[in-house]
């Protein structure tokens, strides 16, 4: 079967845009070729910083002839329905036939060519391809990413001829060819004819050019490797590093450098910083962790030398690099890192939040009462917080403000700070992402959690939600990091009284701004929706309905992170549904507990049961027209079956309380099981809908108490089948 081979030559491609456009280019070539695309074949698609390569191999010859026929208006019709009738399907009038009382439309599809169907999609695709940013050039219109120089377009060894050029944009004429060219330095600019993947793959391999950016990585991160092993060395991961590099080189040659002793008393990871930012150098470390005064550059030739000039002047470079940062370490070293904090006055956090100086002041609050929930000192969680964003006015931080937070760590330690502050300092920004460690010391758990809930609290209270289409303040991020932070350290943090404290730490909800809107479209979407303060809610309702909808959403990304685990989220919904718990920690273990009930024979029956009690009560209260209380008359049961449900929920509903309030869920799970027997012989036995009213609501009621008695462990509404 044909293969067909694509690719698109132009100058040097960012790399941060290469796989994406690879993806698109495959994604929007195989809805254009549609039909031709058959079940067996296969498509790969390549990019690097020059090409952007297409093979697909397993198409079809040809789209098939389609036969198509529709039948028309009544052939008795006006007239004018038949002329809309052609109109609608741009038909002739002898292109229609009359058969049993009606015009019919037949018409066939000739079969089209491969080659055809190929030449008309690529030019369509080309020009409405969806580059981030994107650039003109000459007198075209043609927009691409960066200058396109040549199209490589050939089907089964034959060359597909067509243009970009169209009406009005004659000047940019570029036409399909089967040549390329090598690497642009080792081979030149000649350029080499193909026929299909197996001579282009070959040709490029003869001419320097790895097409395949797995294996320009593969390359990159082998070579430094051995390179670093012979050193008795070990290369600091770096995926991201890993994958732009091999973005940049089409000839990967992996190189190692020296960093002057001189700088080796800088931290490593401002060296790190620099390498990594500036000049895209692998760092390397000692295997016990210390920073090792090499580092590793890729090249992309293949040097008469060996590399040695390169290495050369990449090292002159480096330590010009180096220099700059410790301009700026010794600098902000010479004052204190409470020196700083004045000019945050002027540091602007959000239009709508104030400055990062009154930050400041929120996080010391915050995390001063957050303390004694996680075991911390009160007085050391406000002095870190004090000091955790003092580093953003430093002239390193404002250089590399990738080093927020570990510079911060850094200039308080050097000050005389409290070493718990510093690495709250260093570690109140964390997690930075699912591979990163969560804080685990008592102080910089505090402050990591006020940091996040502050930001939570504040965008959602400015109405600055995250939406289906994004997330710029980085909200999701933020509520999995307190997610984690939570879970992985075991902490009981009662959420709701957390984002409250939070939200009182701006002056607009203090009442001492005039921002009366503030926090108001959250709570009020939330009192709109039937939400109820909890029993206790030591805070104003409009206020605790605020805190509800950040804890809502906190709950939903616990769903998220569930659910990327491979664990029923659905479970944490029936959870925290019924109960309004803000307690993660204890949201979990009623999930797992949950999951363990439904596991057994007695859970999996009182699940069927639940639903069809809930069934026959929405069908009932929408007949009525009211809802029916959990409220049994004893004087108005009759059958034993009934009799017998009303026994055993007076039994379980209680030991079900006494369980939760113990936190035992496996206990409170335990004692709904005994009601599996009378509820099974009651729906066996019993008609709900008698012919007697009292009968009847009785038996509701009957049923709305065993939902009850069910919701109060958990909301099995919520639970998928």
């Amino acid at each position: 079967m044909p293969q067909l081979l694509l690719e698109l030559f132009s100058e040097e491609i960012p790399a941060r845009m290469q796989a994406r456009a690879a993806e698109d280019l495959k994604t929007l070539v195989l809805e254009g070729l549609g039909a031709l695309v058959g079940e067996g074949g296969s498509a790969r698609a390549l990019a690097g910083p020059r090409r952007l390569t297409l093979v697909l191999d397993g198409l079809r010859a040809e789209v098939p002839a389609v036969r198509h026929e529709e039948r028309g208006p009544r052939s008795s019709a006006p007239e004018a329905a038949l002329a809309g009738f052609l109109k609608k399907h741009g038909a002739a009038r002898d292109e229609v036939a009359e058969e049993g009382g009606y015009w019919v439309l037949r018409r066939e599809r000739p079969a089209v060519p491969a080659a055809q169907v190929v030449a008309d999609t690529i030019p369509r695709v080309l020009r409405r391809f969806p580059w981030p940013k994107s650039m003109r050039w000459g007198t075209s219109d043609l927009i691409w990413v960066r200058p396109l120089q040549r199209i490589l377009c050939v089907l089964d060894g034959q060359v597909v001829p067509f243009s970009l050029a169209q009406d009005g944009d004659a000047a940019h004429g570029l036409a399909s060819a089967d040549l390329t060219e090598g690497h642009r330095i080792m081979a030149g600019t000649e350029p080499f004819a193909v026929t299909g993947w197996d001579d282009y793959a070959a040709g490029l391999a003869a001419r320097h050019v790895v097409p395949d950016a797995a294996e320009r990585e593969r390359i990159i991160e082998s070579g430094i490797a051995a390179l670093a092993a012979a050193e008795g060395l070990e290369v600091v991961p770096d995926r991201g590093l890993l994958a732009e590099v091999a973005g940049l080189v089409e000839w990967p040659v992996p190189l190692l450098g020296r960093i002057d002793e001189s700088f080796m008393d800088l931290p490593p990871e401002l060296m790190r910083t620099t390498m990594r930012v500036n000049q895209r150098y692998f760092a390397l470390r000692h295997p016990d962790g210390r920073a090792a005064a090499r580092f590793a550059l890729v090249a992309n030739i293949t040097a008469k030398d060996g590399g040695t000039a390169i290495v050369a002047g990449n090292e002159r470079v480096l330590r010009a690099r180096l220099s700059d940062a410790r301009f700026f370490w010794d600098l902000d070293r010479k004052g204190r890192l409470e020196d700083f904090l004045p000019k945050l006055r002027d540091a602007v956090f959000h239009a709508k939040l104030g400055t990062q100086h009154e930050r400041v002041e929120r996080l010391e609050r915050l995390a001063r009462h957050i303390a004694p929930m996680v075991g911390a000192d009160p007085d050391v969680a406000a002095r870190a917080a004090h000091l955790a964003k003092a580093d953003l006015a430093s002239g390193m931080v404002g250089e590399f403000p990738e080093l927020q937070g570990v510079m911060g760590r850094y200039y308080a330690l050097h000050g005389g700070e409290d070493p718990r502050v510093a690495e709250a300092i260093g570690a109140h920004y964390r997690p930075l992402g699912p591979g990163d460690a969560v804080p685990n010391e008592p102080v910089a758990v505090a402050v990591a959690l006020a940091d996040k809930l502050d930001q939570l609290a504040g965008f959602f209270a400015a109405d600055e939600r995250p939406t289906g289409s994004g997330d710029p303040f980085g909200l999701r991020r933020a509520a999995l990091g307190l997610i984690r932070i939570i879970r992985e350290n075991g902490l009981r943090v009662p959420l709701a009284d957390a984002v409250a404290e939070a939200f009182f730490g701006y002056p607009a909800a203090q009442g001492t701004t005039a921002r009366p809107d503030f926090g108001m479209a959250v709570a009020t979407e939330r009192m709109n929706a039937g939400w109820k303060p909890p029993a206790g809610s030591a805070h104003p309702p409009m206020v605790a309905a605020f805190a509800g909808g950040v804890v809502e959403f906190l709950a939903e990304r616990l769903r998220v992170q569930m659910r990327a685990e491979g664990r029923r989220h659905d479970l944490v919904a029936a959870a925290f549904g019924t109960s309004g718990d803000d307690d993660l920690n204890r949201l979990l273990a009623r999930a797992d507990a949950l999951q363990a009930f439904l596991a057994t024979p007695e859970g999996a029956d009182l699940l069927t049961a639940y639903r069809r009690a809930a069934n026959i009560l929405r069908i009932e209260e929408k007949k009525d027209g009211r809802s029916f209380a959990a409220a049994i008359r004893p004087d108005r049961l009759q059958a034993a079956e009934e009799k017998a449900l009303a026994d055993a929920l007076e039994v379980a509903r209680p030991a079900v309380g006494d369980a939760l309030a113990r936190e035992d869920f496996s206990g409170a799970m335990a004692a709904l099981a005994p009601l599996r027997a009378p509820v099974d012989a009651f729906f066996d036995r019993v008609t709900v809908n008698d012919p007697d009213k009292d009968l009847r609501e009785n038996r509701l009621g009957l049923l709305a108490s065993l939902r009850a008695a069910m919701d109060g462990v958990a909301d099995f509404a919520r639970i998928e089948t």
